[in-house]
């Protein structure tokens, strides 16, 4: 851990645990928020995964959305990396692949937003035992 030598170095450090303790309390209600699990599994991390987690906080944040984002490991879609699954309350997940910044920025805009699809949906291709 780095010394805190000025007041900016103590409101940095502020800001980066009240981060992490919000996405702590959010996590104990996710069924209520947006939630996006992005795949960082090997093939996802080389295909530009952590960027686009990276990009996806920030301007959740940035935007004022109230969101969880998690990594998971592999969903199966190797050939679609990086990927991930947004589940909006009430309704299924839509797995997204080949997420961008540009494209994660065209999911925030128009799929959390204004509830409208964006192309790039990974279409589910199997059915629950119940189904």
């Amino acid at each position: 851990m780095n010394k805190i030598k000025t007041l900016a170095d103590l409101k940095k450090l502020q800001s980066e645990v009240q981060s992490k303790i919000k996405l702590r309390e959010k996590g104990d209600i996710p069924e209520s928020l947006v939630q996006i699990k992005v795949s960082m599994a090997t093939c996802g991390i080389a295909s530009g995964a952590k960027e686009t987690m990276t990009y996806l906080i920030e301007e959740l944040d940035h935007q004022g959305i109230d969101a969880l984002v998690t990594q998971t490991g592999c969903m199966g879609y190797c050939y679609a990396e990086p990927t991930i699954e947004l589940t909006i309350p009430g309704k299924e997940p839509v797995v997204y692949g080949f997420v961008s910044r540009t494209k994660a920025l065209e999911i925030i805009e128009k799929h959390i937003k204004l509830n409208e699809l964006v192309d790039g949906i990974i279409p589910a291709n199997y059915s629950s035992i119940d189904n």
